[in-house]
């Protein structure tokens, strides 16, 4: 191979899901923050959905290298699969062995198990990967796992990972009550042209290139013609590309080199590719902060020794605070961790809740894991401050000197309001 010709200690452009190799594009660092965060919450769990290629599967062999201790994990990967042989599957990945189990036994299993380990103090995670395969049967069973929980929780942790087709089917009506579960769902996009070439050099550096240029410059635009920022594409083509110049005795590629490889993989343009599906749009609802021309329902200021840093429109939608810039607000402080929190955004209310950051959030100088938000509350992390400004509370409150004849309607909508937060508080 041309490992010794181009001085690499191992295949840069391997097809395996290799964690080592995973390039954190900012989309990539969020659906990785999006799965972290079933570890800390459990109510319902996360569904992550992208083109063939997109990483996904890369994306969770990353996060199981992470998984704390007390984690227990099941993962599945074969999804052709009836309902009693998937009830089967995850037992097996608990350590049983349920092969001459009925269904309401292999059910009766697996529930007393997951109370089990709830009682040890023991973290259950399912992780289904090619779930656009799940039959509807399946899925039904897969609710009715999420189901389980004690008289504080659920039990069952969630991950459900596929193609755009994985969508589609959850927003068949018959899995009305599924969706509804479902707390986080997100669309790895394809990679731009600046994170294409940022993604083949990471690559490059990790199998022992260092800060050798071993892709001229105007090899990149190239690749991402062909490829269209798909990261499997990507490796094909990069591979046979360095096979390509490692025939004709060079020691880096050229765009020579890439035309050649084209030709070997008999491949079109990107654009010109059948579309197996052309979801490209997130699925979760807008970042709080996007600026569509909706008014804010609040706002949020963050500060420091006093002074205000920054100023951030809160939307419909969450937003993610931490220490890199893939977050929503970035706020470059060694006390802020990765990922720190994340601000929800109803129209109702506002919630704010730690994502397991070392050094956590803090309300009235009590550490806390979610805290439902209220006009002029202050929020500590680390040594920041994120105070709460609520507009709905403002303009409700200039309507009322306003207008007396609106004034029994705005009371009923408090009332229905401060409902609708003392329910979400108790949860």
């Amino acid at each position: 191979m041309y490992l010794e010709a181009f001085k690499l200690k191992e295949l840069p452009f391997r097809l395996s899901p290799d964690p080592q190799f995973l390039y954190l594009s900012k989309q990539h660092a969020r659906a990785k923050a999006y799965m972290e965060s079933t570890i800390w919450f459990t109510d319902g769990f996360v569904v992550i959905t992208g083109e063939i290629g997109s990483g996904k599967t890369t994306l969770i062999e990353s996060f199981l290298k992470e998984v704390p201790a007390d984690v227990v994990v099941a993962q599945i990967n074969q999804t052709q699969v009836s309902a009693i042989d998937f009830l089967q599957a995850v037992l097996v990945q608990f350590g049983f062995s349920p092969f001459k189990m009925r269904k309401a036994e292999l059910i009766s299993t697996l529930n007393n198990f997951l109370i089990e380990q709830y009682a040890a103090g023991r973290r259950v995670l399912l992780i289904v990967d090619e779930a656009q395969n799940l039959k509807m049967r399946v899925l039904e069973e897969i609710r009715m796992l999420s189901g389980v929980e004690t008289t504080k929780e659920k039990v069952l942790r969630i991950i459900l990972a596929g193609q755009p087709e994985l969508s589609e089917k959850l927003d068949n009506p018959q899995l009305q009550q599924l969706t509804q579960r479902v707390r986080l769902r997100f669309h790895l996009q394809t990679l731009s042209q600046s994170e294409t070439r940022a993604y083949i050099q990471h690559r490059l550096e990790v199998a022992g290139a260092g800060d050798r240029a071993l892709f001229a410059e105007d090899t990149f635009p190239e690749i991402y013609r062909y490829c269209g920022g798909v990261p499997r594409l990507i490796n094909t083509l990069c591979d046979t590309a360095m096979m390509a110049a490692f025939t004709a005795d060079r020691d880096s590629v050229t765009r020579e080199d890439i035309a050649s490889a084209v030709e070997e993989l008999q491949w079109v343009d990107f654009a010109h590719r059948p579309r197996q599906n052309a979801a490209e749009a997130d699925r979760l609802p807008p970042p709080a902060n996007a600026t569509d021309g909706r008014p804010a329902l609040a706002r949020l200021l963050v500060a420091t020794d006093g002074r205000t840093v920054q100023e951030v429109p809160l939307r419909t939608g969450r937003v993610i605070v931490g220490r890199t810039p893939d977050n929503d607000v970035h706020i470059d402080s060694r006390f802020i961790s990765r990922h720190h929190c994340q601000v929800v955004t109803t129209t109702h209310s506002c919630v704010i809740e730690d994502l397991n950051s070392t050094n956590g959030i803090f309300v009235k100088s009590n550490r806390v894991r979610r805290h439902l938000l209220n006009d002029g509350d202050v929020v500590l992390i680390g040594k920041h401050e994120l105070i709460y400004i609520d507009e709905r509370s403002n303009r409700a409150r200039n309507t009322l000197m306003d207008t007396q004849p609106g004034l029994q309607a705005l009371r009923e909508e408090d009332v229905e309001d401060d409902d609708e937060a003392e329910a979400a508080e108790t949860r």
